[in-house]
Parts: C-alpha cells; structure tokens; sequence
C-alpha cells in the first residue's frame, strides 16, 4: 500500500483538528473528557477496524452515532467559541498588521488603555483594593455586561479606581472592557470549579478563571487580602504578578 501526499495531509490534517480540541478543552476545564473521549475512539477502531469483532464494533458504533449528539450538546459553548475564534477577524488581520507598522500600532495601543490598566491596579494593589477586569477578545462578552450597570465611558485610571472603591455599590462585580472602552461594571461571571485552584482563592479569582474557560477574554485580578496581581486567559491562572508582567501580558492581546 502506497503512503502519498494526501495521506500526509490527511494525517497532518487531523493532529491539527486534534491539537485544537485538546487545547480547547484544556482552556475551558474538561480536558478529562477529552481524555475519555479519545480512549473510547482508540478502543472503538481497535476492536472495529484492526481486530475485526463485528458485535461489539456494531455495538460502539452505535455508541459514536449517538455519543457525537451528545457531546454536541454538552460543549456547545466551546464549540461555539471554537468558530467564533476560527471566523474571527482578528486573525486574518496579521499581515496587515506587519505591513501597516505593526510595533507603531502596538505602542498606541499600549498608551491607549494598557497604561491605565496597568496604572490603576498598581495603586489598588498597594491599598489592597480589590478588582476584578475583564477585557474582551473575539468572543463578546454582551450576555455578562446585562447582569451589571452599563456605562460606556473612555478608559480612566481613576474610573477604574472609584468604580472598585470599597464604599462603590459595583465594587464587587466586573468591569468589562471592550472596544477601547469601559462597557459596563457590577457585572456577574461564570465561576470556574475547577479543582486545581487553590482554597486560599476568593470569588473574584475562580470567577476571573471562569470567564476565562468560558471566552477568550482576559481576566485581571486584584486581591483584597494580599493585594497581589493576577490575570486569568486561555484557561490558566497566572499569580503574584508585577505591573511589568502585567503591562507585558496586556500588551500582547490582539487589537480590540
């Protein structure tokens, strides 16, 4: 038997598939099924397609009809963030971004609002203060900005100060950013329970993580306790930073 071309392609084309699954799942805290999953294909061509059993192929075949419905079902929100970031423009803008000055737009952007950003979590974090950011990616984040108070305003330094000042009524919900802006405060997320996180972590951090599973958002996070600094993207929390690695980290999000 010949191996050509498109079984190389064929092969390449499912690790990438494969690769994106694992690294979806990873984000959004359901990598064990993940695990489950793939053990279940692994049995299912061994028994169907190597070792010939009819019966029990026919079995799991029937299983795999039926299993792909409900997996449908139950990732819907990351399948549905999975072609919202495959679709999103954001992605095919890279060339443009190189030929057009890229590190020009990345400074300007960094002036716009990753200085405020950075400025107002450094002086809450030094009066223990505590907050809860989040800034929007691809996905829109509209369904958690109608749970708080909309307010649309220019990011601020002192905005973003006042709104997470203990005596604020919004202190203990998010702050949404997006399109250069502060859409909305008091805002409720999703809260993740993933077990890795640490008892020692308040709600604003497994909400952060949760929001961060769920979307592709970045979540940036101040403790009331230590006043240490943490961001919370792409599934993963990131403790104890500086305002250098935080500056850093809001530097590197795509254009908003």
């Amino acid at each position: 038997m010949d191996f050509g071309i498109k079984d190389a392609l064929d092969i390449l084309l499912v690790a990438v598939l494969l690769y994106y699954l694992y690294k979806l799942m990873k984000e959004s805290g359901t990598i064990n099924i993940f695990y489950g999953v793939m053990a279940f294909i692994m049995v299912w061509v061994v028994t169907s397609e190597i070792l010939g059993m009819r019966l029990i192929g026919t079995i799991m075949n029937q299983f795999m009809s039926i299993g792909l419905l409900i997996l449908v079902i139950v990732f819907q929100e990351q399948i549905k963030r999975f072609l919202v970031e495959l679709g999103s423009q954001k992605r095919w803008h890279v060339l443009r971004r190189i030929f057009h000055g890229h590190r020009e737009e990345a400074e300007a952007r960094q002036r716009k609002w990753v200085i405020p950003i950075v400025y107002a979590c450094m002086s809450m974090a030094k009066s223990k203060t505590g907050a809860l950011i989040v800034i929007q990616q691809s996905m829109p984040l509209d369904m958690y900005e109608k749970t708080g108070d909309m307010i649309d305003a220019e990011i601020n330094t002192r905005l973003i100060e006042n709104i997470f000042f203990k005596n604020s009524p919004l202190h203990d919900g998010a702050l949404i950013i997006a399109d250069n802006r502060i859409k909305a405060a008091g805002c409720i997320l999703p809260v993740s329970h993933d077990s890795d996180v640490p008892r020692s972590l308040g709600l604003r951090h497994r909400s952060a993580l949760g929001i961060a599973q769920a979307t592709d958002a970045m979540a940036v996070v101040v403790s009331e306790e230590t006043g240490y600094i943490s961001i919370a993207y792409r599934g993963e929390l990131r403790r104890r930073l500086s305002t250098t690695d935080l500056e850093h980290a809001l530097s590197q999000l795509s254009d908003m």
